[in-house]
């Protein structure tokens, strides 16, 4: 009878450590989960700026070549409308 109550209580005294551990885990992984999805969600709005600045380089070329100017200044346009893009796209992600 004795070693039952001493098994019993060895159960109980490890589920409770069990326990008084699992909600200490449980914090650490929310927290990095979230870090996580912060920074998803940086890449994904970086993404759509820089997809956003393209469609826009490309609209802007097509009005620059139905226009005077010549391909070389078109094709500037284009080029720097992308690069503020991707600048802009660089923003967000170290905004974190």
């Amino acid at each position: 009878m004795r070693k039952r109550m001493g098994y019993r209580s060895m159960a109980f005294a490890l589920a409770a450590a069990g326990l008084l551990l699992a909600p200490a885990v449980g914090v650490a992984q929310t927290q990095g989960s979230e870090r996580r999805q912060d920074r998803r969600d940086d890449r994904q709005d970086a993404r759509e700026t820089k997809q956003t600045g393209r469609e826009d380089a490309r609209d802007a070329k097509q009005e620059c070549r139905e226009g005077d100017e010549s391909r070389s200044e078109c094709r500037q346009q284009k080029r720097n409308i992308k690069q503020d893009s991707r600048q802009e796209a660089a923003e967000i992600k170290k905004n974190d």
